[in-house]
């Protein structure tokens, strides 16, 4: 692949640029038409009760045309004392009208005009909403999770981090597609709408206080631009790329990606061990499903288990990380184990966060 550049830099410089925006999840609401629908009718109904109480006391106004109240007039009355309008040519003179007047009429005038400006008011409001809520989720966001792509492969990433019990205010998706983003919305994430190539859009998604960064983008291109931008925003981060041809995979690493995932190369190894062993390839895919079946965990050693060699353990050890190191089950110098080792296990898969993952520190019956 040819190390993105000048020309690359141009090519995206002369695309579409992507409006910016944070999108938070909302709460489901009745459809704007819905909502005006159910404000008429309310406004009506009070319209409605309004007349009833003139109509049922109409001895007690004077009319100035024919000095009498017949439905119309009451009708008329309530029209232009609801809207505040009060023309004056129908007057209520007797006690119990005048009583009505402030204990009925005027409160049921209040209740129109809040109506009346309530869709008005909830206009205004919306945008002072909806930047509160942004401060108030930028101040609280820490330590959390940037996806950048919501395709497959984001998806999958998101599905196996929540099966692990990150929760979903703790995920961010950055996706250039606005229907991309309303998905993502629709299940309870925050999106941001733009290109995560550039800066200001991954601060936007708060990349520099992010404590790992999935980058899941469809062109290899793209994957690498993301990365060398968001280790420059945040040297501390891990970063995991996924990557269409293995041949691209060096070049991200070197672009500051911790962890880089052939995506074309790891299927056709799955599909090569499906056909050589069917039953071996169904047990992969298990294990790199979250949630079903059986697991792969990293966990740190516990103080029991120092000393010990991976065989001593009560888990299913398969991996020992020592430093930057790898070692295997059956490699000698995985044992005896240290405090500082990590070990990755197979255990038992649950549905919701369990106990291995809730307490790391405590060790896990076989499977």
């Amino acid at each position: 692949m040819k190390l993105p550049g000048q020309d690359a830099m141009a090519r995206r410089a002369d695309e579409h640029v992507v409006p910016t925006r944070v999108l938070l999840p909302r709460r489901v609401m009745d459809r704007p038409l819905r909502q005006v629908a159910k404000r008429l009718a309310m406004a009506l109904a009070v319209l409605a009760i309004t007349i009833f109480i003139v109509w049922a006391d109409r001895g007690g106004y004077h009319d100035s045309a024919d000095q009498k109240v017949d439905l119309l007039d009451a009708a008329y009355y309530s029209t232009v004392t609801l809207s505040t309008t009060g023309y004056g040519d129908i007057t209520p003179y007797s006690d119990s009208a005048r009583l009505a007047n402030v204990l009925l009429v005027t409160p049921l005038r209040v209740l129109f005009l809040i109506i009346l400006v309530g869709t008005t008011l909830e206009v205004l409001t919306e945008r002072t909403r909806e930047d509160f809520r942004l401060n108030r989720w930028r101040t609280n966001l820490r330590e959390h999770t940037v996806v950048v792509g919501f395709g497959t492969k984001g998806r999958s990433a998101i599905q196996t981090l929540c099966a692990t019990g990150l929760k979903k205010e703790q995920i961010v998706v950055v996706d250039p597609a606005s229907k991309v983003l309303e998905a993502a919305n629709a299940e309870g994430f925050v999106g941001v709408l733009g290109d995560a190539t550039r800066s200001d859009v991954l601060l936007r998604a708060e990349v520099q206080k992010a404590r790992q960064i999935i980058i899941a983008t469809q062109r290899d291109d793209t994957a690498v631009l993301v990365t060398l931008t968001a280790r420059q925003l945040n040297r501390g981060a891990k970063i995991v790329a996924a990557v269409r041809e293995e041949e691209n995979a060096p070049l991200l690493r070197q672009s500051g990606a911790d962890a880089v995932i052939t995506s074309a190369s790891a299927a056709g190894r799955l599909l090569g061990l499906s056909v050589l062993s069917p039953s071996a390839g169904t047990v992969m895919e298990d294990l790199i499903q979250q949630g079903s079946g059986l697991d792969l965990v990293e966990r740190p050693v516990i103080k029991a288990e120092v000393g010990k060699s991976v065989r001593e353990t009560d888990d299913l050890v398969v991996t020992v990380l020592r430093g930057h190191r790898l070692l295997g089950y059956d490699d000698p110098a995985a044992s005896p184990l240290q405090l500082t080792d990590r070990l990755i296990t197979i255990v038992r898969a649950s549905p919701l966060p369990g106990p291995h993952m809730a307490h790391p520190q405590q060790p896990h019956p076989r499977p």
